[in-house]
């Protein structure tokens, strides 16, 4: 039986490598395998066997001594585990280059995350179609939010603006946003914030080349 994460904690490290596993599962779901040890899991995706199973573990386990695991099982249960059994309704705080771009990436609804808004402060983006999605006037979010069962909130906007826009959020009801914003948000503990930072994420890379040299 899989324990939730209600009722037991579970530490942000191993929550972060789920995604993870689930991405190897699916690809050898598609390579036609049925069942995989942690040994060969491991080699593949550069994890120790202890630590997967370590990982696993948390939720119940899921494999047999002498089997090891049913890779589709094993995608599915981490899948309801990530909520990805589930559909998740968003919409995107910004219409320009990065919020087309995240509008347009089809892999969201096939993992259950649906574009509903696009929202911009910005007159000349008003109107215009992303996908198929009009860009509205922030001025429609309170209402857009109250007619529409909205999970998740995108910020795709200048820093300046991340604040005022994640309280607006927040107060419309509001309790996860993926921040891409180049700010730490001060907000409630009651909402969920998922950091997002391309230029911390490059820094990092340039510190292993400048390590490396």
């Amino acid at each position: 039986m899989v324990t939730s994460l209600e009722e037991r904690p579970i530490s942000a490290a191993v929550i972060k490598r789920l995604p993870r596993y689930y991405r190897y599962l699916q690809d050898l779901q598609n390579e036609n395998m049925e069942r995989i040890s942690s040994e060969e899991l491991s080699r593949r995706m550069g994890v120790t066997a202890s630590q997967i199973r370590q990982d696993l573990n948390n939720f119940g386990g899921f494999g047999q001594q002498g089997y090891g695991y049913n890779v589709e099982y094993l995608k599915n249960e981490i899948g309801k585990i990530l909520g990805l059994n589930k559909t998740h309704n968003m919409i995107i705080i910004g219409g320009g280059n990065l919020g087309k771009a995240l509008a347009g990436y089809a892999n969201f609804e096939s993992r259950g995350f649906v574009v509903k808004g696009i929202f911009d402060a910005n007159p000349d983006l008003v109107g215009k179609r992303i996908r198929d999605i009009r860009v509205m006037a922030m001025e429609n979010l309170e209402c857009f939010l109250e007619e529409n069962e909205i999970a998740i909130a995108t910020l795709a906007i200048p820093k300046q603006d991340a604040q005022h826009v994640a309280e607006q959020l927040y107060a419309a009801g509001i309790r996860a946003i993926w921040n891409f914003a180049h700010v730490d948000l001060d907000l409630p503990r009651d909402i969920y914030v998922e950091n997002v930072n391309l230029i911390e994420s490059l820094m990092q890379l340039s510190y292993r080349l400048n390590k490396k040299h």
